[in-house]
C-alpha cells in the first residue's frame, strides 16, 4: 500500500539466486573451473542453514528458473573415510540426504563424528568456528572437517549438474562458499565434482563459479519476471 504495488509475487530464495546469474559482473563470482564454451541450463546451488539448488533455462527472451531441492537428494561416501561416517549416520539416521552433512550444521556433524572415528576429543563449535580453525590451519580436525565437507560438495554438485543437466554452467551460492574459497580451491572439490565415470570428461567442460557477491538473491528478485496478471 506504502509503495502503491499493484503486484506481488514470492520466488523460492535459490530461484531468486538462479535469476541473478545472467546478471553477475565479474568482481561479483570466481571461476572455479573455466570449462568449455557450452551454451544452456544454469545451476545455482549451495549450502547455508539448508543446501538449496534451483536451474535457469533461457526460452527466446524469457528466462524461467526452476527450484530444486539438492538437499534431500541422497549422498554416498567416496572414501573410506566417508563410508566410516556413513557407518556412523546409519544407526540414528534412516536416510542419508546431502544437507544432512552439506550444511552448516552437517559441518558441526561432520566435526562431531570425526572426532569419534579418530578417537579425539571435540567441543561445542559453532560452524563458522569450526571454518575460521580450519582456515587458520590452528586445528587438524577442523581442518579434516573443512576438507571431507569440500569433497562431498563436488560429489553433490556434479551429482546436481548430471540430474538437472546443467551443463550450461553451475554456481555455487549461500553464505559459507564465500569465505571457504582459498581452502576450497586446494580441496578435492572439482576432482570429487567430475569423479563420474563416464560423464567425468563430460563434467571437466562444464563451467564452475563460485558467487561471491553478499546478496545474489536481491539482484535475482530484481529481474526475475512477474507472471501474467
Amino acid at each position: 500500500a506504502q509503495f502503491a504495488f499493484r503486484r506481488c509475487h514470492w520466488v523460492n530464495d535459490f530461484q531468486a539466486n538462479a535469476y541473478a546469474l545472467p546478471h553477475l559482473d565479474g568482481d561479483q563470482r570466481e571461476s572455479l573451473q573455466e570449462g568449455g564454451p557450452s551454451a544452456g541450463r544454469l545451476a545455482a546451488i549451495g549450502p547455508g542453514t539448508g543446501l538449496g539448488g534451483a536451474t535457469l533455462d533461457s526460452c527466446g527472451s524469457q528466462v524461467i528458473a526452476t527450484a530444486c531441492e539438492p538437499g534431500h537428494m541422497g549422498i554416498s561416501p567416496g572414501n573410506d573415510l566417508e563410508l566410516a561416517l556413513f557407518q556412523r549416520l546409519l544407526a540414528n539416521h534412516s536416510d542419508i540426504y546431502s544437507e544432512l552433512l552439506l550444511s552448516g550444521p552437517g559441518l558441526a556433524r561432520l566435526y562431531h563424528l570425526l572426532g569419534e572415528i579418530n578417537g579425539a576429543e571435540t567441543h561445542a563449535l559453532e560452524p563458522a568456528d569450526i571454518t575460521r580453525r580450519a582456515l587458520a590451519g590452528e586445528d587438524q580436525a577442523c581442518v579434516q572437517a573443512l576438507a571431507t565437507f569440500c569433497g562431498l560438495l563436488g560429489s553433490v554438485c556434479g551429482d546436481f549438474v548430471l540430474a538437472t543437466g546443467a551443463y550450461g554452467g553451475v554456481f555455487l551460492a549461500g553464505g559459507i562458499v564465500p569465505r571457504i574459497l582459498p581452502f576450497l580451491r586446494q580441496s578435492e572439490f572439482l576432482q570429487r565434482f567430475s569423479a563420474k565415470g563416464i560423464m567425468g570428461s563430460h563434467l571437466q567442460r562444464v563451467a564452475v563459479q563460485a558467487i561471491t557477491t553478499a546478496q545474489p538473491g536481491l539482484i535475482g528478485a530484481a529481474h526475475a519476471p512477474l507472471p501474467p496478471a
